[in-house]
């Protein structure tokens, strides 16, 4: 342990996959706070002269992560990874416009490639916002994401109007690209559409008790999946076991 101050760091790639890191950025100074929402949806909707209702679980948005840090110009803020050389002085940040366009480059100008803006990854150290939410394949902590909202406030300028220090507010939404999310969820949800295949000694009823938790259903799948004959099912073909609401009569 070097008692060394680890900055936050925001990695750019270019693919959704994560495969290519095509720049970064270091936050010259730490949040001075960090906040994490997490929301998920219901169907609120109820009977007319109801009283309450059963909210029926929908989706789980994509967590969102909100940064409130600083840029400061005003000479104070030594720039980071010098080497203490006796010749040469310290070098310290004084330009808070170059600091926003260096950020604004990496987190919000469209890539000429991708035509969007980059899939970002943000890093803290060890810690990395406390969340394998997201997290990279190679199992760090890494919060990957894209930017959702940006505000910047200048609050400090100097007698020629230059902005001297501003306060950046950004929310970034997490981001997993779709075939990595269906493999890191693992669902095994009747509210979703199953595809599976027929082994020997399966039945109807069982395929759709594994499913369901219910085997009641299986009238209504054997109609889905056309079986004229569903008390002999052949090995090794497919069957659909759609939404458990849809199955319903």
């Amino acid at each position: 342990m070097t008692g060394q101050l680890t900055k936050v760091e925001i990695r750019a790639f270019e693919d959704k996959t994560y495969g290519k890191e095509i720049g970064k950025f270091e936050l010259p100074i730490n949040p001075e706070q960090f906040s994490q929402t997490f929301k998920v949806e219901y169907d609120l909707q109820q009977a007319k002269g109801a009283q309450g209702n059963d909210p029926k679980f929908k989706f789980t948005r994509p967590e969102e992560l909100k940064l409130d840090f600083t840029f400061d110009g005003t000479g104070v803020i030594p720039v980071g990874n010098q080497t203490a050389q006796a010749n040469q002085p310290r070098q310290f940040y004084k330009d808070v416009v170059a600091q926003v366009q260096a950020f604004l480059a990496v987190v919000y100008v469209m890539n000429s490639e991708a035509h969007k803006p980059n899939y970002l990854r943000l890093l803290w150290g060890d810690f990395s916002f406390g969340s394998k939410i997201g997290g990279n394949e190679d199992g760090k902590n890494g919060f990957d994401c894209i930017l959702k909202d940006l505000q910047i406030n200048y609050t400090l300028f100097a007698p020629d109007g230059k902005p001297l220090r501003a306060k950046i507010s950004a929310t970034f939404v997490n981001y997993i690209e779709q075939v990595r999310r269906v493999r890191e969820q693992g669902n095994n949800s009747p509210d979703i559409t199953h595809l599976r295949k027929v082994k020997a000694g399966d039945t109807l009823p069982l395929m759709t008790h594994a499913i369901y938790g219910d085997p009641s259903y299986y009238l209504q799948v054997a109609k889905v999946n056309g079986l004229v004959n569903f008390r002999r099912l052949a090995t090794n073909t497919d069957l659909r076991f759609p939404p458990i609401e849809k199955t319903r009569p």
